[in-house]
């Protein structure tokens, strides 16, 4: 039996198929690409806010005023949340020629930037305001994780310099869970147990770390 004829037909259709996977297929393969997310807005709080996401998931986020010094600090990311990102990030041509302003005039919601990296590549996109779909998952993405990092930044201190206060901080994080404003909300889990466990903190704030703890492990 002769299969040539049959496989020649077969041959351009998977050319097709090779050539439209294969952009998503070298962006999903880049190794040491990062994505950069900045934030400034004079007068408010925080002024400046900085989340780096590299590929591999890790990260380093510097939420603090524009007169502080710089003071990064290191996190993970989970993959499926990393492949968001940069799935969002190749949507909008890794950020390069690309103009997400609305150009109308609005109130200052302070200055984002979107920054790629990889190698000697870098391309960035500046804006006040947008409207393009990706643009906005993709700072809401960040945007999340600035609070996350900051909820949790305030729970860990509150449970080692202000005991009193865990039960205000736990009701935050409660909230903007209920909201879905936390893009990772297990990363709350280890210090929220910590907090469950620990009879010196009031019972109260106990109760609500236990309830916040189990509804975020039964969601998954």
């Amino acid at each position: 039996m002769n299969l040539r004829p049959s496989f020649r037909s077969l041959l351009p259709l998977f050319l097709i198929s090779l050539v439209s996977v294969l952009p998503s297929v070298i962006h999903a393969a880049t190794t040491g690409a990062t994505v950069t997310f900045r934030k400034v807005f004079k007068s408010s709080y925080p002024e400046f806010v900085e989340i780096k996401v590299e590929n591999s998931g890790s990260g380093t986020w510097d939420i603090r005023q524009l007169d502080d010094d710089p003071n990064p600090h290191t996190f993970q990311l989970d993959s499926a949340l990393v492949q968001k990102i940069f799935s969002l990030t190749a949507a909008l041509h890794d950020f390069n020629g690309i103009n997400l302003e609305m150009h109308r005039r609005i109130a200052n919601l302070g200055q984002k930037t979107f920054i790629f990296q990889n190698g000697d590549e870098t391309h960035q996109v500046s804006f006040n305001y947008t409207l393009d779909p990706n643009a906005e998952q993709l700072l809401n993405v960040f945007e999340g994780l600035a609070r996350q990092q900051t909820d949790l930044a305030d729970l860990q201190r509150t449970m080692r310099y202000d005991r009193l206060g865990v039960n205000d901080i736990v009701m935050r994080i409660e909230k903007d869970y209920d909201q879905k404003l936390l893009p990772e909300p297990s990363v709350f889990l280890s210090s929220l147990d910590q907090l469950t466990a620990d009879e010196h903190f009031i019972d109260l704030a106990r109760e609500r770390a236990r309830n916040l703890a189990d509804r975020i492990r039964n969601s998954h």
